[in-house]
């Protein structure tokens, strides 16, 4: 069993930076993929990024290329994603959720755990 704690959301203007982070406990983190998702009011969730185990592959869907950052530290058990240039369509609850498999796969499918989310609320 793997209980997965985000940190680090907030409110902030359009433009600024957040980072996020994520807590994990249980033996299984350093063997599985890693996953930011969120979800906003009315919409489905949806997986912004992800890394794989070993950190040797990333995912970042279109919305987010060349402005959030995923990584990893395995020896302390948490995943970050580094969000810059933030706009106000990035507003919703931040998920973090562990992969079922050592590789990623971008679906929800894919991972199999999941924490109680962050809010990101970015103004104008």
């Amino acid at each position: 069993q793997v209980t997965l704690v985000e940190s680090g959301g907030g409110l902030v203007q359009a433009g600024a930076s957040l980072r996020l982070s994520c807590a994990a406990s249980g033996r299984t983190f350093s063997r599985s993929a890693m996953g930011w998702f969120r979800q906003a009011p009315g919409k489905e969730r949806e997986l912004l990024a992800a890394i794989s185990w070993s950190s040797g592959s990333t995912y970042y869907t279109d919305s987010v290329k060349g402005r959030f950052t995923i990584s990893r530290v395995n020896a302390k058990n948490t995943v970050y994603l580094q969000m810059n240039s933030l706009k106000p369509e990035d507003t919703a609850v931040y998920y973090c959720a562990k992969g079922n498999t050592p590789v990623i796969i971008t679906s929800t499918s894919g991972f199999d755990s999941w924490g109680q989310g962050t809010q990101v609320t970015v103004s104008s």
